[in-house]
């Protein structure tokens, strides 16, 4: 999980300084007070006068705001002690607060208090007690909850804690005080993602980008959140309505391409799967007529011999035969159980996908659609910038790949399904592998340090070689 903890570097360090340069003098002065004051509330007489746990209030805020290394719960032990102060004086005739007791309440909110909390909260962060740091830091931003640098601590020092994702609140109201850190965003935005809150996280990157329409470190998160939580449709249109405004922009020509690429080849595998499962039916259906064919004829086979073995009943090799054709038909009666099983198998699943030729015609289309768009935005990526080399590896593996499911059409035929059209399909095999030869090799003029566009070229290179040595001819299209 990302942190903020880096932003405190130079305020720690200056606030850690100002502590050493407190001399002798003061720091003893101080420590005077202070056990003048632990004293005082041991007493049974002070301890129940105001003015004792005013007096305490002032000398711990003094503590907390200028010699914190004497105690650092000093705020707190001050704030404690002003509440004290509101808590004894009472006005005498009406029985409200008396005059220590507003001018406790004043200073309960006053910039000195908040201060004090800011202090304590830093020191307890440089010794690495988080808890008590964030805590101190939240009590700062509830004294003064519109200040943002309360808010902006306060979220980082919780994230060190044992509950991390509570320093949501804190950076919302950093955010809302105005704050515009666009890292305090990124921080939140993956707050709310870890915890699964993905329209939160989709609200704060919006809100941020409105707040900060030049930054692209929101707008690439929006792009990851959305494609990873399966709304790719919206990133693609997402990062469209971002052209509109700055067509020439590389990184979300190049993303757009990604995205279409990334899921047609996802539709790719699907596809796969539902055709040879397709492909499966047919042929089980096919074996079980014809083993039922065999079985039938092997049963009259059977019928024959036994007529003839009633009329030569000493016929050694009739009694063969009929031993033979018996075994067969116990073979061919196992094999059409067990394609009978096949059989249903094949057809629980058809039904189960549904209208399994309806899928397929719809996963082509949108397999041919995504494969169009990516090689559209790679192409206009390219007039950007004719030199971008993963535009460039990226279109010719789009063709390359492409090249290879056509080859396994051809594969896939048998001798008269080859005469019939096979030749033409090898054509096509070889002019998209020839389509996808310049896009490697600008990429290699490029970077040629690249270990897959090296292998792939070299690989190219000896296809192309074989079908010309073969005579194809190679027909290119888009």
């Amino acid at each position: 999980m990302k942190r903020l903890s880096f932003f405190l570097l130079a305020g720690l360090l200056s606030v850690g300084a100002s502590y050493a340069q407190i001399d002798a003098l003061t720091e003893k002065a101080f420590q005077s007070e202070k056990e003048k004051s632990d004293k005082a509330i041991t007493d049974e007489k002070a301890n129940v006068k105001p003015k004792t746990w005013m007096d305490r209030a002032k000398t711990y805020e003094n503590i907390a705001t200028q010699a914190i290394k004497l105690d650092s719960n000093a705020a707190t032990v001050a704030y404690d002690a002003y509440k004290k102060v509101v808590e004894l004086d009472k006005d005498k005739k009406s029985g409200g607060p008396g005059k220590l007791a507003k001018e406790a309440e004043e200073a309960m909110k006053g910039q000195t208090m908040f201060q004090a909390f800011m202090n304590s909260g830093i020191y307890k962060y440089q010794a690495k007690n988080f808890k008590d740091a964030a805590r101190l830091m939240s009590m700062a931003g509830e004294i003064n909850p519109k200040d943002t640098t309360a808010a902006l601590y306060a979220g980082i020092f919780t994230q060190n804690t044992d509950k991390p994702s509570d320093a949501k609140a804190q950076f919302e109201r950093y955010i809302a005080n105005g704050g515009k850190d666009v890292s305090v965003y990124t921080t939140l935005v993956s707050l709310y993602y870890q915890d699964k809150e993905i329209e939160k996280a989709l609200a704060t990157i919006d809100k941020g980008i409105a707040t900060l329409p030049n930054t692209k470190d929101l707008s690439t998160q929006k792009t990851s959140i959305l494609v990873t939580s399966g709304k790719v449709d919206e990133a693609i249109a997402d990062l469209k309505t971002a052209l509109g405004k700055e067509p020439n922009n590389l990184n979300n020509l190049l993303t757009i391409a990604s995205l279409y690429d990334n899921r047609k080849d996802k539709m790719a595998d699907e596809l796969a799967k539902l055709s040879g499962s397709a492909r499966k039916g047919p042929s089980a259906a096919k074996q079980l007529e014809e083993e039922k064919v065999v079985l039938k004829e092997s049963q009259t086979e059977l019928t024959r011999l036994s007529a003839r073995a009633k009329k030569e009943p000493k016929n050694a090799d009739v009694k063969n035969q009929i031993a033979r054709v018996t075994q067969m038909i116990n073979d061919s009666k196992t094999k059409v159980a067990n394609l009978e099983k096949d059989v249903q198998t094949q057809a629980a699943e058809a039904q189960a996908a549904g209208n399994q030729a309806g899928k397929i015609a719809e996963l082509t289309k949108s397999v041919a659609d995504d494969r169009a768009a990516a090689r559209e935005y790679y192409t206009k990526a390219l007039a950007v910038d004719p030199n971008n080399f993963d535009a460039n590896f990226n279109l010719g593996a789009a063709y390359f790949n492409e090249a290879i499911l056509i080859r396994k059409q051809l594969e896939a035929m048998d001798m008269k399904e080859y005469q019939a059209k096979g030749k033409e399909i090898e054509g096509q095999v070889c002019g998209k592998f020839k389509q996808a030869l310049p896009y490697f090799e600008k990429a290699k003029s490029v970077k040629d340090t690249d270990t897959d566009l090296n292998e792939n070229l070299t690989n190219l290179q000896n296809i192309l070689k074989q079908f010309e040595e073969k005579k194809v001819p190679c027909i290119e299209s888009k």
